[in-house]
């Protein structure tokens, strides 16, 4: 509704203009009022169709081009008095000048801005409040959590409201692993450009490739140049790597650990509830079976040591969790039928 009061109130305006210039002394055909009054009216219906059709804008560029005019017009203003004793006295022959002088300044600073949008903020209180509230902090991407793949399914799921961010030093990782002679880091490689791929085409997610190269980069390895750029980004670190999760934090970058979600989206067990599970090897304890879930939690079944490719009813007895992961001890419930 506030949107269209203001589109209603923006053609108010420009017609209200179009008859202020219609009362100044024009000469021309006897249709140049009407010219000037359905031009104005096509003009704004003009503007509004353009915003209509970009419903998406990015705060970043709308705020470069809104800051690059406003600093390229004031700059211009203050050399165009600067430069007063130097200009023309005739108003015709100064003015174009000082017209060129703003156009060219408006353009490089809006320019600069746009080219820079990445690494300056602009600092709208508004739009900071936003931020701060969707909590919209940047997502980079490490190589380990992009070949993982469970991220592109968890994309899907509409849970993920922030920016991903892929380095273009890890894109080139990805590229070189899937050049390699070895076969299975070939198809690891291959995986992780199809997900790569698969988040890019993702309309519920944005995905940015970032191709900056920081100061910071110089001399340092992948892992660093990851840290660094969480950091620059005052965004979180996506990965699957232990090592690289130890490093963050040392230096204060807040991680998402993929393997750390998985475990906690796992369902709980306590000791007497029954469960589903098929037996598929034996277990080291004489009477031990071995089996697991669909997560990949093990399940050391007490008595199922001989019952190796049957489904069986067991009974949960304790819960381990242990750094690989969390195990369970179950016994099989003798008053349900067996499955095979």
């Amino acid at each position: 509704m506030a949107l269209l009061i203001l589109r209603v109130c923006f053609i108010s305006v420009t017609a209200g203009i179009a008859t202020l210039v219609l009362r100044m002394d024009l000469s021309g055909p006897s249709y140049l009022p009407y010219l000037i009054i359905f031009g104005t009216v096509l003009m704004s219906l003009g503007v509004i169709a353009v915003d209509v059709f970009t419903p998406r804008k990015q705060i970043e560029v709308v705020s470069a081009i809104y800051f690059g005019l406003l600093v390229g017009v004031l700059l211009a203003y203050i050399l165009s008095i600067a430069l007063t004793p130097l200009l023309p006295a005739d108003q015709i022959q100064s003015g174009p000048i000082r017209l060129i002088l703003g156009a060219i300044l408006c353009y490089a600073c809006t320019s600069l801005l746009l080219q820079t949008k990445d690494d300056f903020r602009f600092v709208i209180p508004y739009v900071e409040f936003a931020r701060d509230l969707k909590g919209a902090r940047p997502l980079v991407l490490d190589t380990s959590a992009i070949i993982d793949g469970r991220l592109a399914d968890l994309a899907e799921t509409n849970v993920i409201e922030n920016q991903l961010v892929m380095p273009g030093f890890v894109l080139a990782e990805l590229q070189a692993i899937a050049d390699s002679n070895d076969r299975l880091r070939r198809a690891r490689g291959r995986r992780g450009l199809d997900i790569v791929n698969r988040l890019r085409t993702e309309s519920r997610v944005e995905f940015q490739l970032y191709d900056r190269d920081l100061p910071e980069f110089e001399g340092q390895p992948v892992d660093m140049k990851l840290v660094f750029l969480a950091k620059h980004l005052e965004g979180k670190l996506v990965t699957g790597d232990y090592n690289l999760n130890k490093v963050a934090k040392v230096h204060n970058v807040p991680v998402i650990n993929l393997n750390e979600i998985a475990a906690a989206l796992r369902p709980q067990f306590l000791p007497g509830e029954t469960f589903e599970v098929r037996v598929v090897k034996a277990g080291e304890g004489p009477e031990q079976g071995i089996g697991y879930l669909d997560d990949g939690t093990m399940v050391v079944i007490e008595g199922g040591r001989h019952r190796i490719n049957a489904t069986l009813n067991v009974v949960v007895t304790s819960t381990l969790q242990t750094q690989a992961g969390r195990m369970l001890f179950a016994k099989v419930d003798d008053t349900s039928p067996v499955r095979a």
